[in-house]
């Protein structure tokens, strides 16, 4: 048996919860994993994992012993990555996913670069706004737009995204352009629900360096960056959101900024990665990347 194998794939059963789920990952018979697992278990002599009909879960001492695998199996990456040539030429796929404007206006465009660079990675990007478990679901890392709570990740901040408040001309034409936080009240919201929280989100305004919280009305509710906008582009009422999501409308005149002199505060732009592993090489190459990009890109840097 390898052992090495055998560990990895231990790690993987853990993770995902399950043998077949983690044996079609890595590429072998359910039936050879099960055998793998026997070996393992009468190696260390102890048993590892608790299976039912519905989930697999390690035992105490197997707890201990997943623990133990990620730093070994982390310093053999990290050493291969040293002196091979992965480590000068990063190469696998990686499974990223991030929010579908963020995706489309911001990552796409500049691809390109990337695969210029790293030649021998491959992408697959997953996109949507809910909240997902890295590890059951295979995904490298995500990327996430605001403030982060007790999740047990590995976060690196990216950048601070500019945030404005604004509505379609069409809109302002019919209702008027509120000249203070007074005039808010005669005017209507697209309501934005978290997908991660369930909550819907209020209005913020800076007011001399107090958050000051509006809820206004609305007719329609989203839990969606990109309905969200097309909500307001059809005149359903006031949104806020990150300036490079409506950047476009407003350079073209179908959306106005309002009260620019209470901005909203900024936005953290977090890249976030499971805890207990070294980064690969190739992870390791995007994430730096991501850093570079995001803090250059007109559309997300600070102004």
């Amino acid at each position: 048996m390898d052992r090495i194998a055998a560990m990895r794939l231990f790690t993987r059963i853990v993770e995902l919860g399950s043998f077949s789920r983690a044996a079609e990952q890595l590429g072998v018979a359910r039936a050879s994993a099960t055998q793998i697992i026997k070996q393992l278990e009468a190696r260390v002599g102890v048993r590892l994992l608790l299976r039912t009909t519905r989930q697999v879960t390690p035992t105490v001492d197997g707890s201990a012993y997943y623990q133990r695998c990620l730093a070994i199996l982390g310093d053999l990456d990290e050493l291969d990555a040293e002196f091979s040539q992965v480590g000068r030429h990063p190469q696998g796929s990686i499974r990223l996913d991030m929010s579908g404007s963020l995706c489309r206006l911001v990552l796409l465009p500049a691809l390109p670069a990337f695969c210029a660079r790293y030649p021998l990675i491959k992408l697959e990007i997953g996109v949507g706004d809910r909240r997902i478990d890295l590890v059951r679901e295979g995904v490298d890392c995500v990327l996430r737009i605001g403030d982060l709570h007790d999740i047990p990740l590995v976060a690196r901040e990216l950048t601070r995204l500019d945030q404005v408040t604004c509505a379609s001309a069409d809109y302002l034409a019919r209702h008027g352009v509120p000249r203070s936080l007074g005039e808010l009240d005669r005017h209507l919201t697209v309501d934005y629900v978290s997908a991660t929280t369930g909550k819907q989100v209020p209005l913020e305004f800076d007011v001399g360096g107090r958050l000051e919280r509006h809820t206004l009305p609305a007719i329609v509710t989203v839990n969606n960056g990109d309905a969200y906008v097309a909500a307001c582009k059809a005149g359903f009422g006031i949104i806020q959101l990150p300036r490079y999501h409506v950047s476009a409308e407003l350079e073209r005149g179908e959306f106005e900024e309002i009260l620019a002199e209470h901005r909203p505060p900024c936005l953290p732009l977090h890249v976030l990665y499971p805890p207990n592993r070294q980064l690969s090489a190739r992870l390791r190459a995007l994430i730096d990347w991501l850093g570079e990009l995001f803090a250059s890109n007109p559309l997300t840097a600070r102004r």
